[in-house]
């Protein structure tokens, strides 16, 4: 396809600068992205198990019964249900007691028919990584995050774009063509494209979704004033099934749980449900929600029915999987092709993957800006020390990728040691991962591009390796938190291939560093960028 070489030259300069203005933020929120497709086994592997004697499920109604005469202000809970009605697995009632005391309790039942009421202490990495997927780790108001997140994301979809275009022209050339030479730009380049263009759905439906997350107050506070005039909180809660106009709070027995389960799957017999959320319990207004997964349909991570708990009537199948109107199918498929929340694990391991790569994507667009400055320093008779902008955007990289990477694995290995011991292991995962991060890229701009960027490649690469030896070291002196072999060892698995990739990764910078071109900024050699009297007086 013939492009004129300007329109490409144009759209190239587009695609670079949006690129550089979003790289690292991206960087971080698609490698986060990728491990939300497994947080509950994070969480898992974690939080040790608890010895819990399996209890029938058609004794929940006891459960709640007697969960709710031993703490009769709890109106609002939810009955987990996991596996589903095997009769084999923990019944558990959770439930929070208010803004101020947000840790959740639970109360499960006993063999005998007591009940033990405890306060969780989750260890809180779920929370993390969804919180750097939203926010890329911009600590403060969650709005603010997922608002610069989303101005990230429409950039990112306008380098999207400008990078189809530029290819066009060689598309059917140079399509999957991979280049192993000498010239190391030429292999970058190769896999960027590649990398960008095997994946490009995946990155057209993430870049719209996010947009519309992150910017999702602003174009909200736009429809209200256009298209409701200052009215769609009104118009939003007249046409709600979940409106609170005249409730009904007098005592009243509720259905048991095995008869809401049963109302459900005549509605959906493929309905898998997963667990029951009551509100106002025990009041002729309860109602409660059916929640679980249907994988014939695009949902949101989950759908669910609402019920009146007492009479067990239909109120709301507007987010129950099937039953959807139009719109809200639309919306739902939304969710669904962001989250990765259909398919089952074959879905989940390719938005891992894809989450991975895309975040490869972006580290390998900051190696190709800075490798193409270089040459084009050295065309116009330029020093050959590159410029310090160059220096601190390989410095950046460098820190920053590296920086989310061995923080998240540091705080994922030190949650087992510390769950049980620390009171908040929740804070101490914060703690962990920003004090390691922040470390990361203060070295990284100490010590520059090619010293750090190996040093912290062998760091990332030691903090991943011991996710797998803290679960090798439970194994072999069990203590407070034991190894869970098989139903987890995946995580350990994943994390020992990311480690070696880490290890290969540093030994190949290793190398670069010492017999790559001296102008690169990523030598060490004498007469190097980094060793060069100039590299921080050119500009």
């Amino acid at each position: 396809m013939a492009i004129r070489t300007d329109v490409v030259r144009l759209y190239r300069q587009v695609h670079t600068w949006t690129g550089i203005l979003t790289g690292l933020i991206l960087f971080v929120c698609f490698y986060a992205g990728a491990l939300t497709m497994f947080k509950e086994p994070l969480e898992r592997w974690i939080t040790p198990s608890a010895e819990v004697a399996p209890v029938a499920f058609e004794r929940a109604g006891e459960l709640i019964a007697t969960t709710r005469a031993l703490r009769p202000k709890v109106r609002d809970f939810t009955l987990a249900m996991e596996p589903v009605l095997t009769g084999a697995a923990p019944l558990r009632l959770t439930w929070t007691e208010g803004r101020f005391d947000p840790a959740p309790w639970s109360a499960t039942l006993e063999p005998d028919g007591s009940v033990a009421v405890k306060k969780l202490d989750p260890s809180g990495i779920g929370l993390l990584v969804d919180f750097l997927h939203r926010t890329a780790g911009i600590p403060g108001d969650l709005d603010i995050g997922t608002l610069v997140t989303g101005v990230a994301s429409a950039l990112y979809l306008v380098a999207l774009v400008s990078g189809v275009i530029i290819l066009l022209p060689s598309l059917v050339r140079d399509f999957l063509a991979l280049r192993v030479t000498a010239n190391l730009k030429r292999l970058w380049l190769d896999a960027h494209n590649i990398l960008g263009l095997v994946s490009l759905p995946f990155h057209i439906v993430i870049a719209l979704s996010a947009v519309v997350f992150g910017l999702h107050d602003q174009i909200y506070d736009t429809l209200n004033q256009v298209v409701y005039k200052g009215q769609m909180r009104t118009a939003i809660a007249a046409s709600s099934p979940f409106r609170a106009a005249a409730k009904d709070m007098r005592p009243a027995a509720m259905l048991p749980p095995p008869d809401l389960l049963k109302r459900t799957r005549d509605l959906s017999p493929g309905f898998h449900p997963v667990g029951l959320e009551y509100h106002d319990a025990g009041t002729r207004a309860a109602t409660v929600r059916v929640w679980g997964h249907d994988p014939r349909y695009l949902v949101r991570r989950e759908g669910f029915v609402l019920m009146g708990a007492v009479d067990g009537r239909i109120i709301s199948t507007e987010y129950m999987p099937g039953h959807q109107g139009v719109w809200s199918a639309v919306v739902s498929s939304f969710f669904a092709l962001h989250f990765g929340s259909f398919g089952g694990s074959i879905v989940r391991w390719s938005y891992f993957g894809l989450g991975l790569a895309g975040a490869l994507l972006f580290y390998s667009g900051n190696l190709l800006w800075i490798e193409s400055r270089r040459r084009t320093e050295r065309r116009a008779g330029g020093p050959v020390a590159q410029s310090r902008s160059t220096s601190l955007l390989a410095a950046a990289t460098v820190g920053v990728c590296l920086g989310c990477v061995g923080g998240l694995s540091l705080t994922i290995a030190a949650g087992k040691w510390l769950n049980g011991v620390v009171s908040d292991l929740h804070a101490w995962h914060w703690g962990i991962y920003y004090a390691t991060f922040l470390g990361a890229c203060a070295w990284a701009f100490r010590r520059g591009a090619a010293r750090a960027g190996v040093e912290l490649l062998w760091a990332s690469a030691a903090a991943t390796a011991a996710i797998p030896a803290t679960s090798l070291l439970s194994w072999l002196a069990p203590g407070p938190v034991p190894w869970v072999p098989g139903r987890l060892a995946g995580v350990d698995l994943v994390a020992l291939a990311g480690a070696l990739a880490l290890a290969g990764m540093a030994r190949l910078a290793e190398r670069r560093a010492r017999t790559g071109p001296r102008d690169s900024v990523w030598s060490v050699q004498e007469g190097g960028m980094e060793s060069h009297p100039a590299a921080n007086a050119a500009d």
